[in-house]
């Protein structure tokens, strides 16, 4: 099969199409046909040596795909030759064929393109996790979600108001605070206007927000602290403004009760991985099917442009996913 490989660690240009061989699933495996695969920043940083591949997963990029499956192996009886279907993966999206766990594949609505469906795992499963699982979003909070207009970010603005609760966003131009708000949220904030805090405390009339979503890190920490209402969750997910926090004043955490976490999802244990995908689908499985929910796709681009589409991720001009269309 064809697949797209890394020459030597580096920019956009050491990624190539070439030849390597098909992966054979394994009792409880399937083997899709990749149609669809999406980028991620995490994808960037693989590609640059800097986040190597969990033990045993392809060192192919690509953390999430839509197909068809081909092939199942033994003991394999939820799906079928033929079905479309769309998954999380640890590693080898950007590839012509990938084997894929059966409990971690989702079934594809008719109603969706593979683009789509390879625009909904990574973004959505993140969000989930974040929003419910760690965050315990309940209706009524109110959520600042920092890169709004990013994968993650407009997919958490679906959730949250789905869930019945409020979101509040940054991000970096009026074009992606009016896309964010179209979606969903409350009000936006230029983050190149300042600080976020007094925007945050107009919002909620100086309570604060129940959770913060944050993929800048250590630029942010003072200041998502004293955004935070008591009892608050503030969610690790990136560390694009650094990872090194200065001069932390315990204090205010114990005194307003805060919470910090830590998190990442493709680090996550398989059976975490499928149970996730599962309880994502049980909740916003029909809202996809029916279109109360959608992935936003920023542009498509043919898998033979893959260095193009880095670099257009590198520009952070996107709204929301990069996809790419998996050729014959």
């Amino acid at each position: 099969m064809k697949a797209v490989l890394i020459r030597e660690f580096g920019g956009p240009e050491v990624l190539h199409i070439g030849e390597i061989e098909t992966p054979v699933p394994g009792a409880g495996e399937v083997l899709v046909r990749v149609r669809a695969t999406a980028l991620n920043r995490a994808d960037l940083l693989q590609r640059r040596g800097f986040y190597p591949p969990p033990k045993g997963a392809s060192e192919i990029l690509g953390l999430e795909m839509a197909g068809e499956v081909a092939q199942v192996g033994e003991g394999v009886t939820s799906v079928a030759v033929g079905d479309r279907v769309y998954a999380l993966l640890p590693g080898g999206g950007y590839a012509q064929y990938v084997t894929v766990p059966a409990g971690m594949l989702m079934k594809l609505p008719d109603s969706l393109t593979f683009a789509q469906g390879a625009a909904i795992p990574e973004a959505f499963l993140t969000a989930y996790l974040n929003l419910f699982s760690l965050a315990k979003l309940a209706p009524g909070d109110t959520v600042l979600v920092h890169a709004g207009a990013s994968g993650v970010g407009t997919s958490a603005i679906q959730l949250i108001r789905l869930a019945g609760a409020t979101s509040i966003v940054t991000a970096g131009s009026s074009v992606k605070l009016e896309r964010c708000m179209s979606l969903g949220a409350s009000a936006g904030w230029n983050y190149h206007d300042g600080s976020f805090v007094p925007f945050v405390e107009e919002q909620t009339d100086g309570r604060g927000a129940d959770i913060i979503l944050d993929f800048i890190g250590a630029s942010y920490f003072e200041d998502n602290i004293r955004a935070l209402a008591v009892d608050g969750r503030l969610l690790l997910i990136g560390t694009m403004g650094g990872t090194e926090v200065q001069n932390v004043n315990l204090g205010t955490l114990l005194a307003r009760r805060l919470q910090v976490i830590g998190t990442a999802l493709r680090s996550r244990s398989l059976a975490t991985k499928i149970e996730l995908s599962q309880a994502f689908q049980t909740f916003a499985g029909d809202a996809l099917e029916r279109g109360e929910i959608a992935p936003v796709i920023d542009s498509v681009f043919d898998w033979r442009e893959v260095q193009d589409a880095h670099r257009y991720m590198e520009e952070n001009k996107n709204i929301g996913k990069i996809v790419l269309s998996i050729a014959d």
